[in-house]
This record gives C-alpha cells, sequence and structure tokens, in this order.
C-alpha cells in the first residue's frame, strides 16, 4: 500500500493556496474547486506551479479540515479573491508515497504513522499530501500516487 517509508529535509517553498475549514464530509465536494481556483489564479498572474497539487493539514481534528489547498510557485502570487500567498515549511519530515485511490488515504495514513511510532518519532500537529498523478493521468486510481509527509518534532 505505502512504499517503505524514510526520513527527509525539506527546504521552504513558496505556494499559492486556499485556506479551508471545512466538516471532514465536505472535503471531496469542496477540494476540487479550490484547486481550480488556485490554478487560475495563478496562470492570470503569468505563474506556472513548480510541482504537484498539495493539501497541507494545519492541525488534526477528527470532524473537521482545517488545511491549504494549493501548489508550489517560483514567485509570489497577489492575494485574489480566496487564493493567498503561502508556504510549506522547511522542516525533517517522515516521508512515503501511497500508490492507490484517494478512498485508501486514510488507511495508508494509519499504516504511515504506525511506522513513525514504532520507529520511535514524535509527530507534529500537520502534515502535508502532495498529489504526484492522479486522475488527470489516466482513469485507473491503482496508478495514482500520493506523497505523505509528515513533520517530525526534534
Amino acid at each position: 500500500m505505502i512504499d517503505t517509508p524514510r526520513i527527509a529535509q525539506t527546504d521552504a517553498r513558496l505556494t499559492a493556496v486556499i485556506h479551508l475549514t471545512v466538516a471532514r464530509a465536505e472535503i471531496q465536494r469542496v477540494m476540487g474547486p479550490a484547486i481550480a481556483e488556485v490554478l487560475a489564479t495563478i496562470a492570470a498572474q503569468g505563474i506556472a506551479p513548480t510541482g504537484p497539487v498539495f493539501s497541507h493539514h494545519l492541525n488534526m481534528d477528527p470532524d473537521t479540515f482545517d488545511v491549504e489547498v494549493g501548489v508550489p510557485v517560483a514567485s509570489p502570487v497577489t492575494r485574489t479573491g480566496r487564493v493567498t500567498p503561502g508556504e510549506l515549511p522547511a522542516a525533517t519530515v517522515a516521508r512515503t508515497v501511497y500508490h492507490g485511490p484517494y478512498e485508501g488515504l486514510g488507511v495508508a495514513w494509519g499504516e504511515f504513522m504506525a511506522w513513525i511510532a514504532a520507529a520511535g518519532h514524535e509527530a507534529a500537529p500537520d502534515l502535508w499530501e502532495r498529489y504526484v498523478t492522479g486522475p488527470e493521468s489516466g482513469p485507473d486510481p491503482a496508478s495514482w500516487c500520493t506523497e505523505l509527509n509528515r513533520p517530525l518534532l526534534c
């Protein structure tokens, strides 16, 4: 389900994001339009994404998603509507890649978090997913790849 996790150091990355605070059940309904809005806004500003779409979950609540959805960018975006400049932080992270449909992410995160705990690491309150390949790359969910990143406390 997931690749062998590893520890990595990330650099801070400029981003263009929309911040959402929504009930867990609503995330699938609101995330796609938010991503489309971010991509349209950066295109209108002549800015290209420098990596895949991501979601940065700021804290983990079982009922509510407090999340930024967006893309990394090479230059700061100008605030337009709901789109704001942001940053993925520099951090030491545990990282793995999940292969499969988005519906399996919960199980993948459970497996990943078990690895983090078994390895003796303490996770920070946030996490992010990078949607490396998804529905835009083909209709077979088995070919989709999502990179899972969980910052670690030192």
